[in-house]
C-alpha cells in the first residue's frame, strides 16, 4: 500500500520530523526500512534524514502484510457501519468474542474480519483489532487494514482523542439528569477477570447523562474518559446502580440474559483524510424489545 503526502510548509524541515508529527512510529519506519517498504521524495528514493521543501511530494510504502496462519476465516456475515481504504468499523452482534480464547476459538469478531478480508481479496490480509468490546456488549468496533493504520488510530486511542459514547439500561431508577463517576480501578486480588473500585486503582472517569426513566430502570447515555478494563460496568455496580442483566458486577436477570450495554457511537479526526468521522451503531433487537418492556412495566 502507498501512502501520499504533500508538503506545504514553507519552512524545511527533516522527513523523520514530519513522519512524526503524521503519528508514523519509528517501529512502522523500521519495517518500511526492512522489511520490504520504502520512503520518496518526488519520486526518487529518500532516508529519514532527508530535507523536505514547500510543494515536495512524500510517498511511503509499506510491506504487504500476510494473514495469521492461527486464525481460521469465518464466513459469518458483519453488519459494516463505515469502510475505507484504512479502516473497517463494524457493529458487533452480543455473543460474539472480539478475538479468539481458549474458550472462543474460530467465530469471534477476528475470526470474521479475517473471513471478510479473503472475500475482498485485500492485500494487506493480517487482522488489526483497534477497540474491543465484552462477548456480551454489542456495538461499534473498529478495525485497522494495515498496521500503519493501526499505529495512527492507536496514538488517538491513547490520547483519549477517539470519543466513544454508549447506551445502558441500569437496573434502578437514576435521579440525576447528568453527572460523573470518578473512581479509581484496579484487579480484584482473587480474579485476572473482574476489577474493582479499589484506592490503588488507575484513575477512571465515566461521565452519563439520563435519557428516558422507567419505573424500575433507566436508559443512560454514557461517556468514557479513560478505557479501563470493565469500567462502564464496575463504575455503575460502584454506586449500586449495576447494569441490567450484568451477573458478573451485579444480579442476574429473570428477563434479560447478558449485560444491557451498547457502544453506539465513534467520534475522531480520521489520521489520514483528517476529516471528523462520525458513526452510529443501532440499538439491537434485544434491546428494543427490552426498552418497550419496560416502557409497559
Amino acid at each position: 500500500m502507498i501512502i501520499e503526502w504533500k508538503y506545504k510548509e514553507t519552512e524545511p524541515r527533516t522527513l523523520k520530523a514530519f513522519l512524526k508529527e503524521k503519528k508514523v512510529s519509528k517501529k512502522m519506519l523500521a519495517k518500511v526500512k526492512f522489511s520490504g517498504g520504502q520512503l520518496q521524495v518526488n519520486g526518487e528514493e529518500v532516508r529519514v534524514r532527508h530535507t523536505l521543501n514547500a510543494g515536495d511530494t512524500i510517498r511511503m510504502s509499506i510491506p504487504i502484510e500476510p494473514a495469521n496462519p492461527h486464525l481460521k476465516p469465518s464466513e459469518k456475515s458483519l453488519d459494516i457501519l463505515f469502510e475505507d481504504e484504512y479502516y473497517l468499523i463494524v457493529n458487533k452482534p452480543a455473543g460474539v468474542a472480539s478475538v479468539p480464547s481458549s474458550t472462543h476459538r474460530e467465530d469471534t469478531m477476528a475470526n470474521r474480519i479475517r473471513g471478510y478480508i479473503e472475500k475482498k481479496q485485500y492485500m494487506h490480509k493480517t487482522v488489526h483489532v483497534v477497540t474491543r468490546l465484552d462477548r456480551d456488549t454489542s456495538g461499534a468496533m473498529i478495525f485497522a487494514k494495515n498496521a500503519l493504520a493501526h499505529s495512527m488510530i492507536d496514538q488517538n486511542m491513547r490520547k483519549q482523542e477517539v470519543e466513544k459514547l454508549y447506551q445502558v439500561i441500569i437496573s434502578d431508577v437514576m435521579t440525576e439528569n447528568h453527572s460523573f463517576i470518578e473512581a479509581p480501578i484496579g484487579r480484584t486480588t482473587d480474579s485476572i477477570i473482574t476489577r474493582k473500585v479499589r484506592i490503588d486503582g488507575k484513575p477512571s472517569l465515566t461521565e452519563y447523562w439520563v435519557e428516558e426513566r422507567f419505573n424500575n430502570a433507566t436508559l443512560v447515555k454514557v461517556k468514557l474518559h479513560t478505557g479501563r478494563t470493565h469500567q462502564i460496568r464496575v463504575h455503575f455496580s460502584h454506586i449500586d446502580c449495576p447494569l441490567l442483566g450484568d451477573d458478573l458486577y451485579g444480579e442476574k436477570s429473570g428477563y434479560f440474559y447478558r449485560q444491557a450495554l451498547h457502544c453506539s457511537e465513534l467520534t475522531f479526526k480520521h489520521p489520514f483524510t483528517e476529516q471528523l468521522l462520525q458513526v452510529y451503531a443501532p440499538l439491537p433487537n434485544d434491546l428494543n424489545e427490552l426498552i418497550e418492556a419496560l416502557r409497559g412495566k
